[in-house]
């Protein structure tokens, strides 16, 4: 019971601090003696304050205003990219207090040589939050692949040719093992907590694969095996391309990045290839828009299904999509009011998330912040 007490308490005061005690007392239902209890031992946590007087509209002296300690608990958030890597520090009240990246070519190098990059950066980074006052109290990492049924394994990252990777086994020694998650999971994460009203939403990102998130009513929907969600291989033209999965005409090979690249007759060569993308659009290089409006059209194919099967209230495209949406959408939006006939789908639901290639990253700083309100009592049990 004290442990839901201590969760209760601190939820309510990220969610309308600055409050005393005794607003707190009344917005909970427990009484002030259990609150201030409760509070000492937040404090004490490092995961509230108490500073100048709470505003109330009562008569009497106002009480001193308990609000979320922005120098204590803190998320830590690692990411590996296909072309980078990447590093971010979130404190309880979900501002981002560090972001780096680092540009590095993450094909075909072993897991041992990109962990132990990714481990220095970690490093770093909680050197620094620890400079801003803030300790990292988990660490989860992002990685664009399959996760299996064990935990802590990468089954499955084709691009960057890995497979049955088992963390403990590369990790370095003498540095905190992170918790893996996948990238297109905590992308959909981060988004459902920036602020939207949609709980129900499917969120699109692309790098090198395609992968969506599925939030059902503000949960992650993973599957009965945490398969869930792999939207690149979903067939939209059975008659089109091998895939390297073995099948023909998947989503990937219309609107993969590699393959619009491939249309849009682009060769990158040390440049970002979404970058390369969104010059060339902005040019009007007549090729590159034929190439995203293809890729648009086969994404509108591909999830209408999913709007059939799982009425979302928004679609939401994330990762490079985010940043090619200007391009993507109109041929999108075209499909799915031309198929999506059997329920009634609003243009407007379909949108680009306003987090970008950042998305993954946060979310997996955010992960330790959000399990942290929910359990307060988890930090020292």
């Amino acid at each position: 019971m004290r442990r839901q007490n201590l969760a209760l308490v601190l939820a309510t005061v990220a969610a309308r601090s600055p409050l005393s005690r005794a607003d707190v007392a009344g917005h909970t239902g427990l009484t002030r003696a259990a609150v201030s209890s409760l509070a000492d031992e937040l404090i004490g946590a490092g995961l509230l304050v108490e500073g100048e007087s709470a505003p109330h509209g009562r008569v009497g002296r106002p009480g001193r205003a308990l609000t979320l300690d922005p120098n204590g608990a803190a998320g830590l958030g690692l990411e590996i990219g296909i072309t980078r890597l990447g590093a971010c520090v979130v404190d309880l009240s979900g501002e981002v207090r560090l972001l780096e990246t680092v540009p590095v070519d993450n094909r075909d190098r072993s897991p041992a040589e990109v962990f132990a990059d990714l481990a220095a950066l970690a490093t770093a980074a909680a050197r620094s939050a620890g400079d801003l006052g803030l300790r990292p109290a988990g660490t989860v990492m992002a990685v664009p692949g399959v996760l299996g049924p064990a935990s802590g394994t990468i089954e499955h990252a084709p691009n960057l040719g890995w497979h049955g990777v088992a963390l403990a086994d590369h990790w370095p020694t003498g540095t905190p093992r992170p918790e893996i998650e996948n990238e297109a999971n905590l992308g959909g994460l981060a988004e459902l907590w920036a602020g939207t009203d949609d709980e129900t939403l499917v969120h699109v990102s692309a790098e090198a694969g395609i992968g969506a998130a599925i939030v059902i009513d503000g949960r992650l929907f993973r599957g009965a095996r945490g398969y869930a969600g792999e939207l690149g291989h979903v067939p939209v033209h059975p008659d089109g391309p091998l895939c390297p999965c073995g099948a023909r005409g998947c989503l990937e090979q219309f609107a993969g990045v590699r393959a619009v690249l491939r249309d849009a007759g682009l060769r990158p060569g040390g440049r970002d290839p979404v970058t390369a993308l969104t010059e060339a659009a902005r040019a009007h290089d007549r090729r590159t828009l034929t190439a995203l409006e293809r890729a648009g059209a086969a994404l509108g194919i591909a999830l209408t299904s999913a709007v059939d099967l799982l009425d979302p209230s928004a679609l939401v495209l994330g990762g490079a999509y985010g940043e090619l949406a200007d391009w993507l959408l109109p041929a999108m939006r075209s499909e799915l009011a031309a198929r999506v006939t059997v329920r009634p789908w609003d243009p407007l639901a379909l949108r680009a998330s306003s987090l970008g290639r950042r998305g993954p990253l946060l979310g997996a700083a955010e992960l330790t912040v959000r399990r942290i309100l929910r359990d307060p009592a988890g930090l020292w049990a």
